[in-house]
């Protein structure tokens, strides 16, 4: 089992006199500065799925194995030249997993059926829809090409071929090939064991009575499921009031417990900011002021060697910045490749001027063709986020958004969501 180094304390360290922090600078320094945090291990294909590959898998079996038919019809040596031809049956046939062990002569034709290994002495075969056959002869009309409805052995896989490379996150097709190679296990990292934490005074838990000034915490259930979804091991480490000495106790824990920690709340610079406060006294703490909106400062910093995403406590920015920087930065932890998600120029079913300097994500979905923003950009509008289907992004310049216009649209199945 090999496992990669820690990574830096300074790994999340901005160069010096940055403020604002354009989006594509601030993902182009994560995907820097990260790499796998998790060990490898081997296991039985069929507990790989939605794993990350930790090498290159090679092929230990071509696919086909041998040649074979495409088609059921009979099979002979070709090419056979154009015109009527009549060709003589041997007794016997091929089919898949029964092979014919004799030698089908030169100008003589055999039964066969999809997926049977051609016999020895056939290359070519003809569909039965085109032959007539009297049980000891068939006929048919030329032309037929050597080769004709028929497979090459390793036409799809040769051995030794490499089949998935080092960081591909396991599929069912994957399964599926991996299986027609001759492949019963494969080697994988560890999932990543992602910590959810939220901090406040003000938040309850869904069931508790909420007095006077308390909300329910929306934002661990939230971060769990989409952290399932994306295919990490989510590990819920509970709530912790605004109190130094419990964070500091929650955090030493939970440092044992995973490989990352997602904490919501607290995280900017402010007097009740205390994950913040916490990080710049006993770790190492970079805020990122980011221009984006919905979202303030990424908290992000290293607790025991154990990286810290600070996200905002706001449940909108949370998802955001959740989607767009820690959804990279995870899966490269994890050992798969960086991911940028996938977008489509969609025409915009809204109106909306936006002002130059900070990259905007709009919650959106798509309704007859066009792309439709929720009614209110309110950051505390949670209903928008179960509303929405994707998002719009919209870049750090200006603009000036006509209904017709098109605009990028990000669906969350992009997220892996």
């Amino acid at each position: 089992m090999i496992k990669p180094p820690p990574l830096r304390n300074d790994c999340f360290a901005l160069p010096a006199g940055t403020h604002w922090t354009p989006v594509v600078e601030a993902l182009a320094t994560l995907r820097e500065r990260l790499g796998p945090v998790t060990s490898s291990e081997v296991l039985p294909l069929e507990q790989t799925l939605g794993r990350v590959l930790a090498e290159d898998v090679i092929a230990l079996r071509s696919n086909p194995p041998l040649p074979n038919t495409a088609v059921d019809g009979y099979g002979f040596a070709g090419p056979i030249p154009e015109g009527p031809q009549i060709l003589p049956l041997i007794e016997g046939r091929a089919a898949a997993g029964i092979p014919f062990d004799g030698v089908v002569p030169e100008g003589m034709a055999i039964r066969v059926l999809t997926g049977a290994p051609l016999p020895q002495g056939v290359d070519t075969v003809i569909l039965e829809e085109d032959v007539n056959c009297d049980g000891d002869q068939i006929a048919f009309h030329g032309p037929l090409k050597k080769g004709a409805n028929a497979r090459r052995a390793g036409e799809d896989v040769s051995v030794s071929d490499v089949i998935f490379a080092r960081g591909r996150v396991v599929t069912p097709a994957d399964l599926a090939l991996a299986a027609a190679t001759g492949l019963s296990e494969l080697p994988v990292r560890q999932q990543l064991r992602v910590g959810v934490l939220s901090t406040g005074d003000e938040l309850v838990e869904v069931g508790e009575t909420a007095g006077k000034g308390q909300i329910y915490d929306a934002n661990r259930p939230m971060l769990l499921g989409l952290l399932e979804q994306m295919g990490f091991a989510a590990v819920d480490l509970g709530r912790v009031k605004d109190d130094r000495d419990a964070l500091e106790a929650r955090l030493n824990n939970a440092a044992e417990q995973v490989d990352v920690i997602l904490t919501s709340g607290g995280a900017s610079a402010g007097d009740e900011d205390h994950v913040s406060a916490l990080l710049t006294e006993k770790g190492a703490i970079q805020h990122w002021r980011i221009a984006l909106k919905p979202g303030r400062p990424l908290a992000l910093g290293m607790w025991q060697n154990t990286p810290i995403f600070g996200l905002p406590g706001n449940p909108v920015a949370a998802l955001v910045c959740t989607l767009i920087f820690a959804r990279p930065a995870l899966g490269q932890m994890a050992g798969a490749e960086w991911t940028v998600p996938q977008g489509f120029d969609v025409p915009a079913g809204f109106s909306k001027r936006k002002k130059p300097g900070r990259r905007e994500y709009l919650r959106a979905r798509i309704r007859n063709g066009r792309v439709e923003t929720f009614a209110s950009e309110g950051s505390g509008r949670i209903s928008g986020l179960s509303w929405a289907e994707g998002l719009v992004e919209l870049g750090d310049r200006a603009a000036e958004i006509q209904h017709g216009d098109l605009v990028r649209y990000i669906p969350y199945g992009s997220f892996n969501l």
